[in-house]
């Protein structure tokens, strides 16, 4: 058979998207960080684009009293979400010039913004022979700003406080370059991550000068610090107790027993008797697992909330987004005006402007979708806010998506990666959607995390002389209105790593004992 050209007239339905609108959805689920990275490249990439300055923006870019990105959502209301919300003022990412001055830069095709700036400045009202002198130091320019953080005293970190001391228990230099080596092996907690043969090997040394020098090093402060296990580090600050005796050493080699709580097993091969046993935890217990914990080895990087939910003097709640969270991206109108007369140019930045008005576009859409999700959630868990866990509300994404007549997806890039800071703390947004718990007596079912609430609280509860076997937990559980399986129950309790009704007696009598002596 030849093969043939043939023509077919074919009907389909296909759901194509623009990579604009795929743009769209990713600004849509990306976090703060990753939309400031993604602002930065944009800037980078199109001419048309600049960064505002802090002093330009004002700090208005979120006012309250104007009603932008602010909502305060009626309690009793069914639409969850304010009109003023709907429609937000595009000033946010305007340069915020006088209506007069933006007049005169489109007609005169020019930029008369900042004609005099050194008169225009505000004069700083400090202190002049002090603050001088700050700037008169070496490494400060002509004018440089100055911080008083700049003065404060830094944090020591794990390795250099063991710089100062090396010196002084290693004199051979030969012993300090292996220490030094050592050294550049710790993790953050101070435990040693090599290994000794392979280290002497490496640096072209003995086993025993290794073992000699480590050693040395596990001598120095803070104690147990060089250590490769939970147990030697827990062994070197007992020995620098001087109460590494042979019935500590059993308990320190048997710490798995320790763990699961087997203190028959461990009475035996320590061979004391209870008293003394619980004399031996009291002393492990005062010990510091973690020696380099003290050091932080990196500075941790607080969460910048996109919500923020505050009480309002009505008594309602009052929703706003976070300004330090909104991109500030402005069009450079001084490099489009000296453009605007040529044509080669103006070809050239039409694909540009195109990328702007859209990128603008979505950032305000953005915008606003978080703030229609953030509202809802307020309304839909108003109970929490003001009582706390017990009373957070069973809710789904699809009931939020109903309710703002979005579609459930758009509901889940919004909540992904994204925190809102309220009066009962911080939280991510996917907090509040917790799956429903079935309520005794046909009662409003309970949140699941709100049954958690209530199971920790009840082993928090019990006496070492009443423990609570999870029988026991189901039972007061359904007198509270809650109906909850069994396995349930242990399952949620092994979640909050809660031990057994048997381990908890054991703990807690041993802690109780010890609280006695």
């Amino acid at each position: 058979m030849k093969p043939s050209a043939n023509h077919f007239l074919r009907q389909t339905q296909s759901l194509v998207m623009s990579p604009q609108q795929m743009q769209s959805i990713q600004l849509l689920q990306m976090n703060h960080f990753e939309l400031s990275q993604f602002i930065a490249q944009e800037v980078e990439q199109n001419p048309l684009l600049e960064f505002q300055d802090d002093d330009e923006a004002g700090g208005d870019c979120c006012e309250t009293e104007d009603g932008e990105y602010a909502h305060q959502p009626d309690a009793g209301g069914d639409d969850g979400y304010d009109n003023r919300a709907e429609a937000p003022s595009s000033d946010w990412y305007d340069n915020g010039g006088s209506a007069s001055t933006s007049r005169l830069n489109d007609e005169l095709d020019a930029n008369y913004t900042d004609v005099f700036p050194d008169d225009a400045a505000p004069q700083r009202l400090d202190a002049p022979e002090l603050v001088s002198q700050w700037k008169s130091m070496p490494g400060s320019g002509e004018g440089a700003d100055y911080d008083i953080d700049d003065f404060g005293a830094g944090q020591v970190s794990l390795r250099d406080h063991l710089a100062q001391q090396i010196p002084f228990a290693l004199p051979d230099m030969a012993d300090r370059l292996i220490a030094q080596n050592f050294v550049d092996q710790l993790n953050d907690c101070g435990y040693l991550q090599a290994d000794i043969v392979e280290a002497g090997e490496r640096l072209g040394t003995s086993l025993a000068q290794a073992e000699r020098v480590l050693a040395t090093l596990q001598s120095l402060d803070p104690p147990g610090v060089f250590a490769r296990s939970l147990a030697e580090c827990l062994a070197i600050q007992l020995r620098q107790k001087d109460r590494y005796d042979p019935a500590m050493q059993a308990l320190v080699e048997n710490l798995e027993l320790l763990a699961r709580r087997d203190f028959a097993t461990l009475k035996r091969l320590c061979g004391v008797d209870e008293e003394d046993l619980l004399d031996m935890l009291g002393e492990i217990r005062q010990l510091n697992p973690k020696p380099g914990s003290d050091f932080e080895a990196a500075v941790s990087e607080a969460i910048i909330p996109d919500v923020v939910v505050r009480a309002s003097s009505d008594g309602g709640w009052l929703v706003e987004l976070n300004p330090d969270t909104l991109p500030r991206p402005l069009v450079n109108k001084s490099y489009s005006s000296l453009v605007k007369k040529n044509d080669e140019a103006r070809a050239f930045l039409a694909g540009y402007q195109e990328k702007v008005s859209w990128l603008m576009r979505s950032l305000d859409q953005r915008a606003k979708t978080i703030m229609k999700v953030a509202s809802e959630i307020v309304r839909q868990q108003a109970a929490f806010l003001l009582h706390g866990v017990d009373h957070l509300r069973p809710l789904n994404q699809k009931t939020v998506a109903e309710a703002i007549e979005m579609v459930e997806s758009t509901v889940s890039r919004v909540t992904s990666n994204k925190y809102m800071l309220t009066p009962r703390g911080h939280f991510e947004l996917k907090y509040f959607f917790t799956v429903p718990i079935k309520a005794v007596a046909g009662a409003e079912s309970h949140s699941a995390e709100a049954v958690r609430h209530k199971i920790r609280e009840l082993t928090l509860q019990e006496s070492p002389e009443a423990i609570l076997s999870d029988d026991d937990i189901v039972d007061m559980l359904k007198k509270g209105g809650v109906d909850l399986a069994r396995r349930t129950v242990a399952k949620y309790r092994q979640e909050m790593n809660i031990a057994s009704s048997v381990q908890r007696r054991r703990e807690k009598r041993a802690l109780a004992k010890v609280a006695g002596f």
